[in-house]
């Protein structure tokens, strides 16, 4: 009887010792924690290699249990943010699905290519901002979606907020624009296309100028109808916006020699529309350009942060000149009065110290 009682429990112990280990080993080294840490999966890499490195840097408890969960794991190279809260299969888990650590990109609507690329290099996504600028401008054939893609993307990188992959290659960072640009305009935007309306690279076309062009979104359709108006009556589009882009470098103000550049983006020169998109425009603006407002306008002059004041005719548009250059007159003898009148209260106040 004896002996049966010391075989039990021998046998219990045999058992249950490796259990208790395996339990051990697949679970989290720190279910607390929250601090994740960064790993490079190479190509080639496997999951023992995987394993090895994680069970180093204290992010699983037994690199053997870790091989053993993921024998039939399919794994990706890539960048992964691993936490020592997770438990290996999770971890696995991420190295199947390829969930890769990212980086929050927002791109604006209306930035350029290059202040893409510029935006790209100072979050740690791309090393060379030129060499990836390049490829945007040359290589957008090489890309996929379901409509016909220029060799230049602009216009065609859509402003949005993104998460992408850490490590991802120009390519597939260019491609991820491109999607986002077919899921949220290119489908809409071509459901709205009427037979022998406008074309989507003609509406993307108009819908950067508006981009450039508008301070407010009411004003989108008013200037689409502008710009559809002076084309149909063969006058010269003439937008600044234009210009700014055919410079390669904004200024606060154009002057008379710069309508001058030699570049078919130059609509002060050359009649119809630019080479191509002068910005990569957002929703809002696309729509306007496909669906412009009925209008008989053919001009408009800026206000900063205000709505235009159209124009029919040049008589009109030169009054609205006018009015406009009076109330920014008006404007700056405010802020100068606003201004005066704080640095008399400040005066005072430091006398009263």
């Amino acid at each position: 009887m004896r002996f049966v009682v010391v075989f039990f429990i021998a046998l219990l112990v045999i058992i249950g010792i490796p259990f208790a280990w395996w339990r051990w080993a697949t679970e989290a080294v720190q279910p607390q924690s929250s601090a994740p840490t960064r790993i490079m999966v190479k190509p080639g890499a496997t999951v023992t290699s995987i394993g090895r490195e994680l069970e180093t840097k204290s992010l699983i408890r037994s690199a053997r249990a870790f091989s053993l969960l993921g024998r039939d794991t399919v794994i990706h190279p890539g960048v992964y943010d691993f936490s020592p809260a997770e438990p290996p299969r999770e971890i696995l888990r991420h190295l199947e699905k390829s969930e890769f650590a990212t980086v929050k990109v927002t791109v604006p609507e209306g930035f350029t290519n290059r202040q893409i690329a510029e935006r790209l290099k100072s979050k740690g996504l791309i090393t060379d901002d030129r060499a990836f600028l390049k490829m945007a401008m040359t290589q957008g054939a090489s890309l996929k979606a379901s409509f016909p893609l220029p060799t230049n993307l602009e216009g065609y990188l859509f402003p949005d907020t993104y998460q992408f992959p850490l490590g991802a290659s120009p390519q597939k960072i260019l491609q991820i624009m491109v999607d986002s640009f077919e899921k949220n305009a290119a489908r809409p935007s071509i459901a709205m296309i009427s037979p022998g309306g406008h074309s989507l690279s003609e509406a993307v076309n108009v819908a950067a100028m508006i981009e450039r062009e508008a301070e407010v979104d009411a004003d989108r359709p008013l200037i689409a109808s502008v710009i559809y108006n002076r084309l149909k009556k063969k006058m010269k589009l003439q937008i600044d916006a234009t210009v700014q882009y055919a410079r390669g470098q904004h200024v606060e103000r154009l002057l008379y020699r710069d309508l001058e550049v030699d570049s078919p983006y130059n609509t002060y020169k050359y009649a119809g529309l630019p080479l191509g998109p002068i910005c990569n425009p957002g929703l809002p603006s696309i729509q306007a350009a496909l669906k412009p407002a009925k209008s008989d306008y053919l001009y408009y002059v800026g206000r900063p942060g205000q709505s235009h004041r159209f124009g029919k005719t040049y008589e009109e548009h030169l009054k609205n000149i006018a009015i406009v250059r009076r109330e920014n007159a008006a404007a700056r003898t405010s802020a100068g009065i606003r201004a005066e009148t704080k640095g008399v209260k400040e005066s005072k106040a430091g006398n009263a110290r």
